[in-house]
């Protein structure tokens, strides 16, 4: 192994004695000095200390090697560096040479080096003294690479978004064909009959209702893209945001005779922006409905993924997706639109945007899919853990109540706390499926503990019990002004406890 500077401007030789360059050089982490000196049939050679820093050998070990320092280069990097430096040798014409070339650490790792190298030549132009420095430059060639990497993803993505904007421009122009034709027949042709002028406007109506789609669809894409729509994730009711969806399609399904089953169970919630996933859950029932062939089923259920997650699935027996489009899918530069079982309209940027939505709440998508068999698109939302939040002062009490909501209500996570601003923090680290406090809390009183609350629920109407040492009208009046779902007075009979409490749970 060899590296150097030009040693033309140095008038000292290099030695095992030199020790004012050692610690010159055993301050510099990533570089070691080495010489090579003929003297007739014997050569003398240096290394400096700092070797062992680069390598992990000492000086003494790499001079022992049958090749020395190019026993330790890579093997892939051998012959080329071989032919190189008996090129240099040969070359009277040349004193200096920059090589770099990976070396394989005592370790067994791998580093790439930069290695100069100097020779001072006789009258005849052979070689009588090398010189070298050799530096560790592993982290500037994984900064290359890196930067080689992201210069590549970034000419992908330009190219990308040179076709998408290709693709888009004709979209956008393509309904103006149906508006300004049909608004010019109807404009210019005072003697067609009623029911070819209301013809033409549902023409133009759908037209402008693709075209909207098409710019919403757009619009929310590019915010998501950089950060303008802010995610907002609450606790979800999965059955309800469903059925929600469903209602708003209701109308195009009864056109197919579709038949729409839901498996979902009662006890499922997540924690997600509500209005984010009603368009992704509505998006690919509506893809559904849209493939369908008329009479046929689709089903939509959801379950635990795992701890962390639960899994949506939107199953239908349509015309499934050929293999040259499946590849499309989610890819915004590959935008593509086919039409339905009726002539159905898309956009092509629906699925494209759902994936978006997805991965901001960090989820997946996937689909699987076989021609005129049909599709079942499957994705995963953050799950919200069925929670009991309860907050009580009092130790014996606090005690008792958890052991009775373990008890009737196991599959409830139960989170103690005993003042009203752990109880905050808890809230808002993780919405709880149901709250219930004292109203005698120290720092703030459970009044206040629940005002702070309906400041944060956002609308969700967390519903909550509150325990009282006496139900006066007036602390009743203060309770309920805050949507308190129920009031139970100490001291409570364990039974009655446990039955508004499901009472609440039912409601919700």
């Amino acid at each position: 192994m060899r590296s150097t500077w030009h040693t033309t401007k140095i008038n000292f030789n290099l030695n095992n004695n030199n020790s004012s360059i050692n610690k010159f050089f055993y301050g510099i982490d990533d570089s070691f000095l080495w010489s090579l000196k003929k003297e007739g049939q014997k050569e003398i050679v240096y290394y400096s200390d700092n070797i062992v820093k680069i390598t992990g050998y000492t000086a003494d070990e790499v001079k022992h090697f049958p090749g020395r320092g190019s026993n330790i280069i890579f093997e892939d990097d051998q012959q080329r560096i071989k032919k190189v430096f008996t090129d240099f040798s040969n070359d009277a014409s040349t004193n200096f040479i920059k090589l770099s070339y990976r070396i394989v650490r005592k370790d067994k790792s791998i580093l790439w080096i930069n290695e100069r190298i100097s020779v001072i030549r006789d009258n005849s132009g052979k070689p009588e003294e090398y010189y070298g420095i050799v530096s560790d430059i592993t982290d500037l060639i994984d900064e290359q690479s890196s930067l080689v990497k992201s210069l590549e993803n970034l000419k992908h993505l330009n190219a990308s978004k040179d076709k998408f904007i290709s693709m888009l421009s004709h979209d956008l122009r393509a309904p103006f064909t149906s508006i300004l034709g049909f608004s010019e027949i109807l404009i210019n042709e005072p003697n067609l009959s009623h029911e070819e002028r209301l013809e033409y406007l549902n023409y133009i109506n759908d037209s402008s209702q693709h075209q909207l789609q098409l710019v919403n669809y757009l619009l929310d894409w590019s915010r998501l893209q950089t950060g303008r729509i802010k995610i907002e994730p609450q606790r979800l009711h999965v059955q309800s945001i469903i059925f929600n969806c469903i209602s708003s399609l209701t109308g195009n399904a009864i056109r197919k005779k579709l038949d729409i089953k839901v498996h979902v169970k009662e006890s499922l919630y997540v924690q997600a922006d509500e209005r984010l996933l009603t368009q992704v859950v509505t998006n690919l029932l509506s893809n559904a409905i849209k493939f369908s062939l008329e009479g046929t089923t689709i089903e939509i259920s959801a379950d635990s993924f795992n701890d962390k997650f639960i899994e949506f699935i939107v199953k239908d027996e349509g015309l499934g997706i050929s293999d040259s489009n499946k590849a499309k899918l989610f890819r915004i530069e590959k935008m593509f639109s086919t039409e339905g079982t009726k002539g159905e309209k898309g956009t092509g940027l629906g699925l494209s945007l759902v994936k978006e939505i997805i991965e901001k709440h960090e989820g997946e998508i996937w689909f699987y899919s076989e021609q005129n068999i049909g599709s079942e698109f499957h994705f995963t939302i953050p799950s919200s853990p069925n929670t009991i939040l309860l907050v009580e002062n009092n130790y014996d009490e606090k005690e008792k109540f958890e052991n009775i909501l373990k008890q009737n209500f196991p599959v409830y996570k139960v989170i103690g706390v005993n003042n009203g601003y752990d109880a905050i923090n808890h809230f808002l680290s993780q919405l709880p499926s149901l709250i219930i406090s004292d109203y005698d809390l120290p720092l703030m009183n459970g009044v206040q503990f629940i005002e702070s609350i309906r400041k944060e629920d956002k609308g969700t109407r967390i519903p909550i019990i509150a325990i009282v040492p006496e139900a006066t009208a007036e602390i009743k009046r203060e309770f309920q002004i805050f949507g308190v779902d129920s009031i139970l007075q100490k001291p409570i009979d364990d039974n009655i406890f446990s039955e508004k409490i499901q009472a609440v749970l039912d409601y919700h």
